[in-house]
């Protein structure tokens, strides 16, 4: 079992329901975002110009090296490929934020530790979706288990010939991503 995404970003019209369904979900403040969306573009020339957009929740990466570098063990990954922060081990140092290539730890002051997307796994363990995929009302979010052939996400991968963010970077991304 390796859980994984796959985000369409033909499907995606920059709603924002899935960063607020995050943040409701995990009682985070207004000022924390676990799972931004970025506008990308303007692109063309007028009057063709178009433009997308790019959520981007934590990538769970494979080879993360949020978790080579945490000083202190709170950054891990569990053995289903989730990359999780056990906030009573974080000093809050922000060293992972430095070595994430995505930018997508968030610091909460107010705790005086690092937090991040954890792809929902306690509702994933009692075999809901995340919340950003549940509340995704254009279905441009899915989850599923990377390891198995016949996986939504799989075949998702397969057929609209979907690939991580930067893929130069060898961290082994497990969010997958169809571009327009």
């Amino acid at each position: 079992m390796h859980w994984g995404m796959v985000i369409d970003l033909r499907r995606c019209i920059g709603c924002h329901a899935c960063t607020v369904a995050c943040q409701v979900e995990n009682k985070l403040p207004l000022n924390e975002r676990w799972n931004k969306v970025f506008t990308v573009g303007p692109e063309g020339e007028f009057p063709l110009v178009t433009s997308h957009f790019l959520p981007r929740p934590c990538m769970h990466c494979q080879d993360a090296p949020c978790v080579d570098g945490c000083p202190t063990g709170a950054s891990q990954r569990r053995p289903d490929g989730i990359i999780i922060v056990h906030g009573e081990r974080c000093i809050g140092c922000k060293f992972c934020m430095l070595v994430c290539p995505y930018g997508v730890r968030q610091f909460a002051a107010e705790k005086g530790i690092v937090q991040k997307c954890h792809l929902c796994y306690e509702r994933l363990e009692r075999g809901e979706m995340p919340r950003c995929v549940e509340t995704c009302q254009l279905k441009a979010r899915h989850a599923g288990d990377l390891d198995d052939p016949g996986s939504e996400v799989t075949a998702l991968i397969k057929q609209a010939n979907a690939r991580p963010l930067y893929p130069y970077l060898g961290t082994k991304p497990s969010v997958y991503y169809i571009f327009p």
